[in-house]
């Protein structure tokens, strides 16, 4: 599934990113890679997605986080 089909507060585990190379490295640079966990606190109307890795918020385009393939995760 893709981070986009996720539900609210539940957690995940990023599978693979399937974005442009240059979106890949900006999202590395900002600690969203292969493995990494992240929890999903919002969906918004116009389509963004906000998530919080490693203690940090971050808001995405509606694109991008259709580009970012995660399964679900425990809490812990």
């Amino acid at each position: 599934m893709t981070l986009l089909e996720g539900q609210k507060g539940n957690f995940y585990r990023v599978v693979q990113v399937r974005e442009r190379e240059s979106v890949q490295r900006r999202l590395e640079a900002l600690g969203i890679l292969e493995g990494t966990k992240l929890e999903i606190l919002n969906h918004k109307k116009n389509g963004s997605t906000i998530i919080k890795v490693r203690g940090t918020r971050w808001a995405m385009g509606r694109k991008i986080a259709g580009g970012i393939e995660v399964e679900e995760c425990s809490d812990e």
